[in-house]
């Protein structure tokens, strides 16, 4: 382990689908937010964003030490450049760090239009080798290449070593199946396509298959060609002593609850690995995994860091991954020093005795359990079973508005 390369912290890079998800990733300790706005973005079905969010977002971010990345990162056709030049100009005044592109000729206009905004090459180009960093380098003077999800950690290794751009690699969330969204399937069952904004996940869909007129698949054992969720946890040293500046989280159309909880796990595990020049026991990584999981309901696994993978990335049957995360409780509304009692805002059901679990940025988890809490009539409950409503608690400790609470798993580990 090259200590020296620990030296200095790689960017945490956090997806957001609107405002609220964009401070929250900000607040959970993301030093960048990647979004899209309402065209010309891959995301653009899920992407709440004005260009009045996304200055408003700019703002947050750049007073908290953060900054905002916009992907302007669909493969456009003849038609799509209509208002585009414009758009570059109106991101660039709103004061937005940098754009995330896959085309070369937007990336042209961005120079012209938007020249104070960094140039970051859309994982859509599938980056694998050193040879292509260095050509859209020279040609189109990016500042950051953003690698294919289809690298090897020593493919990683020998891009860091001679891109002459930064390097940026995701980490975390949903992978395609194919070359990273260079797919078809969306356009052809859906008529949606894949590469303007409008992926259907066709991939994720089950399917009966069949040998000609013969089905060899049951209800209980469906085709599907999706892949697994992405989880490096314990690559996360390998990757930062190869070089990557910033480390992606996918999921512009996950919860607030996911960002937060995904983007917690992965700061505290950046500041350990930081604080211990890289070296960590596999008993500290794996709490930290432990950890990050705590926000993820899909399958995971390592991706192609090592090294080219079989059938093991798919999702095989109907019940791998796809359970629902109902461990969100709700969020703090306000907080009552005077008598130690909390407002929340409910999500999920819980019951009296629970033990709750409190997510706050900048700390370390804490938890208590939940001996009373009472409606807003002031009258005392025993179990919680409707959404958004204001319930009161006793809490042993400080909160503050907008801390996460959700229901504590340690006793399942």
């Amino acid at each position: 382990m090259d200590r020296k390369r620990f030296a200095e912290k790689p960017e945490l890079l956090a997806p957001a689908g609107d405002l609220a998800r964009a401070k929250t990733a900000v607040r959970y300790g993301a030093d960048a937010v990647y979004l899209g706005g309402p065209q010309f973005s891959l995301r653009s079905r899920a992407s709440n964003f004005t260009l009045a969010d996304i200055a408003e977002a700019c703002n947050y971010a750049h007073e908290r030490g953060s900054r905002i990345h916009v992907t302007v990162n669909m493969i456009p056709h003849e038609e799509d450049y209509d208002g585009l030049k414009e758009y570059l100009e109106q991101l660039q005044e709103i004061g937005v760090d940098a754009l995330i592109i896959a085309s070369p000729a937007v990336m042209e206009l961005a120079r012209t239009y938007a020249p104070k905004a960094e140039i970051h090459c859309s994982t859509q180009m599938s980056v694998t080798n050193a040879e292509a960093a260095r050509f859209l380098y020279d040609t189109l003077k990016i500042d950051r290449v953003v690698l294919g999800r289809e690298c090897t950690l020593e493919d990683v290794r020998s891009i860091t070593a001679a891109s002459p751009a930064e390097v940026e690699a995701f980490i975390h969330g949903g992978m395609c199946v194919s070359y990273s969204g260079r797919c078809t399937l969306s356009n052809r069952m859906t008529l949606r396509d894949a590469n303007r904004g409008g992926c259907a996940q066709s991939c994720r869909w089950f399917y009966h298959l069949y040998d000609g007129e013969t089905e060899l698949s049951t209800q209980d054992s469906l085709l599907t060609m999706g892949s697994k969720d992405l989880c490096a946890v314990q690559e996360i040293a390998s990757l930062w002593e190869a070089g990557v500046r910033s480390f992606k989280i996918e999921g512009r159309m996950k919860t607030e609850y996911y960002v937060a909880s995904i983007v917690s796990g992965y700061r505290h595990l950046l500041d350990d690995l930081y604080a211990h020049e890289g070296e960590l026991s596999s008993e500290r990584l794996e709490a930290h995994r432990r950890e990050i999981m705590k926000g993820e309901n899909r399958a995971v696994w390592n991706g192609f860091y090592g090294g080219v993978r079989g059938a093991e990335g798919l999702i095989s049957d109907l019940k791998a991954g796809n359970d629902v995360n109902h461990d969100f409780l709700g969020t703090v509304a306000s907080y009552d020093p005077a008598d130690g009692t909390m407002i929340m805002i409910t999500r999920n059901p819980f019951d009296l005795g629970e033990t709750m679990e409190v997510l706050s940025p900048g700390q370390e988890n804490r938890t208590f359990r939940i001996s009373e809490f009472k409606n807003e009539n002031g009258e005392y409950l025993e179990i919680s079973r409707q959404p958004m409503k204001e319930l009161r608690l006793k809490v042993p400790f400080a909160v503050r508005p907008d801390d996460i609470l959700r229901r504590s798993r340690e006793d399942d580990h």
